[in-house]
């Protein structure tokens, strides 16, 4: 007897919240209301939605007030890769020297490196 499954296309409010910050998402709307052609009411929306890390890599501008020498916004702004084995994001650098801290996985050139010996002397 066959067991036959089924495909859920339905995506929770934390899948979709998780794909725009992952992304980011850009408004820009221009609304004018007139009447016999004169302008009455013009209304210019520009709203942006990403994570920190998404509007720093793509240069967007911060709210004043933003402390951009903090430890926490400097770890934020690195450059980062998913790892393949666990999908925890890793700093490129530190994924591909050492491999990935959370689940062990190592670099092709992070096994290179540990079995090359030093042999001048």
């Amino acid at each position: 007897m066959a067991i036959e499954g089924t495909i859920n296309n339905s995506a929770s409010l934390l899948d979709v919240l998780d794909r725009i910050l992952d992304k980011g998402i850009v408004i820009n709307a221009d609304i004018a209301i007139s009447i016999v052609g004169t302008e009455l009411l013009s209304i210019k929306i520009r709203a942006s939605i990403a994570s920190f890390e998404v509007a720093a890599r793509y240069g967007l501008a911060f709210p004043s007030g933003i402390n951009l020498e903090a430890p926490a916004w400097k770890e934020g702004i690195t450059t980062k890769e998913t790892c393949p084995e666990c999908g925890k994001r890793v700093s490129v650098d530190e994924l591909i020297a050492a491999g990935c801290p959370w689940c062990g996985w190592e670099s092709a050139r992070a096994k290179i490196a540990a079995h090359t010996t030093d042999y001048s002397l």
